[in-house]
């Protein structure tokens, strides 16, 4: 879809395999798809926006992850938690303008998956998620994206979500 028009989406390509419950994040040139289930998925796939066609290669997570949840600025893409099959608090990094494998950037404050993320220019956030056998969380914890550590404690949502959407107005200034 062109968002500043109306109108019906197209079809823009397709991923390099068939996958769910993956993540997605953006610079301004890129999109990135990473991780998934079945499978678990180990795969990163990008696609530059400004044109249409198949997702190819980018490289890979540190290990194959499924219900993960990402965020980026316009530099540095995070993919967060998720089941490896066993759940992890895991963060990774991979910078969008190159190709190549997840780096460690630290880990989140809590063991979960389906968790909602979104930020700034400098800041990711991660919100909810559930760990097993069922425990859903209320916690928020953020990152500073540009360096690596461990998630900090921001605060609560008002009660404990997963499968959380989220979104930011982290727009690069526009």
């Amino acid at each position: 879809m062109t968002i500043a028009s109306t109108g019906d989406a197209r079809d823009f390509g397709d991923l390099s395999g068939v996958r769910g419950l993956l993540t997605a994040f953006s610079s301004a040139t890129r999109g990135l798809f990473a991780g998934g289930a079945p499978g678990p998925s180990d795969v990163i796939d990008f696609v530059t926006i400004s044109t249409l066609g198949n997702a190819s290669d980018f490289g890979d997570l540190l290990s194959p992850t499924g219900f993960v949840f990402g965020c980026s600025n316009s530099t540095r893409g995070l993919v967060s938690g998720g089941s490896t099959p066993t759940q992890v608090n895991v963060i990774q990094y991979v910078t969008i303008s190159t190709l190549g494998n997840a780096i460690d950037f630290g880990d989140l404050t809590q063991i979960r998956e389906s968790a909602g993320a979104c930020s700034s220019s400098t800041r990711g956030v991660f919100g909810g998620g559930v760990s097993a056998p069922v425990t859903v969380y209320n916690i928020i914890d953020y990152v500073t994206i540009m360096s690596t550590g461990n998630a900090v404690d921001f605060g609560d949502l008002t009660v404990g979500r997963y499968y959380v959407a989220s979104c930011s107005n982290g727009h690069g200034g526009l």
